[in-house]
């Protein structure tokens, strides 16, 4: 079990923020060569990929015009817009919160490889072996548990979600964002048929599904449930509150956690590679993944970094990302996943 401390205020300004929201014109052709500028497309939080942008900006002096996502659709609504976009790319950089979708986006021949400078500090299992995508900064599936109600441990969260009612433990409807990819790892883990059973199992025992992690956490928090399935990000949130939660990893059933890096990739025949290449190798760099870690967020480094930087939760979130699963599997199956919920929630 994990429990911080620490209480971390996110920085960004909302000028900045509205400032990055550059409406990109179709069609943009401007090279390398006569200007020095990219096209971020991000899926991250605007308040924690702010500080990145602008520390890459001042270093390096290229102009970065971000596209952040809606938090309705989470990253799904920019990864179909590259798809769409793929006769005229306009994006030269997606930073993806998750990596499902951006495997996603290699299958549709969206991206093209490149091996960074900085790739090998990433482990294996958080990239591709071609170099079409690499992971960094990563959350982790957790049980948020409610201190005041129950302790924080493995089994006793195991007791609670293998007998009886289920009607004090929430979890997001898995339509999207890191929910989905948890049932798409599910799915390659069991199969179709066990993953519908376990799904109806705890409908019938009154799991309270909500519109998201957020939500999940703040009944946790607030006492109305004692579990919830959500993120590292968000259980920190209400422990940054000081609401009585600790956290506790989702662990399969061979001991393998789910890890959720962001990750990010070059769109095939992007408008400004070089400058894009170099972002890439900027956000795979030590320096951002501690800038990522040491933010409200907590975004688990995936590769080397000074631990003496790190305080103690993510000294420990760590070793729990190390045993992460690797996510192959489920990019494969997460398209079949969504199918079957989407007409299981919306009989379409």
């Amino acid at each position: 079990m994990l429990k911080s401390r620490s209480s971390i205020v996110p920085a960004a300004s909302c000028i900045l923020i509205v400032a990055a929201l550059t409406v990109i014109p179709p069609g943009s052709t401007n090279s390398d060569s006569n200007t020095q500028q990219l096209v971020v497309y991000c899926a991250h939080d605007a308040t924690h990929a702010e500080s990145v942008v602008r520390r890459f900006e001042t270093q390096t002096g290229i102009s970065v015009d971000v596209r952040f996502d809606e938090e309705a659709s989470k990253s799904l609504g920019l990864t179909n817009l590259l798809i769409a976009e793929q006769a005229n790319p306009r994006c030269d950089v997606f930073w993806n919160n998750q990596t499902l979708g951006t495997i996603r986006l290699m299958a549709e021949d969206v991206l093209q490889p490149y091996v960074s400078t900085n790739a090998d500090r990433i482990p294996d299992n958080f990239r591709n072996v071609d170099g079409y995508w690499t992971g960094f900064a990563a959350r982790l599936r957790v049980y948020v548990v409610n201190t005041d109600h129950m302790s924080a441990t493995q089994n006793d969260v195991a007791t609670v979600l293998q007998n009886g009612s289920l009607r004090r433990v929430a979890i997001a409807q898995p339509l999207f964002g890191t929910t989905l990819s948890h049932y798409s790892v599910l799915m390659d883990q069991w199969g179709m048929e066990r993953l519908k059973q376990w799904q109806s199992s705890i409908h019938e025992r009154g799991i309270r599904e909500v519109r998201g992690n957020s939500m999940t956490k703040d009944l946790v928090a607030e006492g109305i449930c004692d579990i919830g399935f959500t993120d590292t990000d968000d259980a920190f949130a209400a422990i940054d509150d000081g609401m009585p939660v600790e956290m506790v990893p989702v662990r399969l059933e061979d001991g393998r956690t789910i890890c959720l890096p962001n990750s990010v990739a070059l769109i095939k025949d992007c408008p400004h590679p070089a400058a894009a290449k170099k972002f890439i190798d900027f956000l795979l760099s030590e320096e951002s993944e501690l800038l990522m870690a040491n933010s409200s967020a907590r975004q688990i480094p995936l590769g080397p970094v000074n631990d003496s930087q790190l305080s103690p939760e993510l000294l420990q979130l760590k070793k729990w990302a190390a045993d992460g699963v690797s996510l192959e599997g489920a990019a494969r199956v997460n398209r079949q996943v969504l199918d079957w919920l989407t007409v299981e929630y919306t009989g379409r």
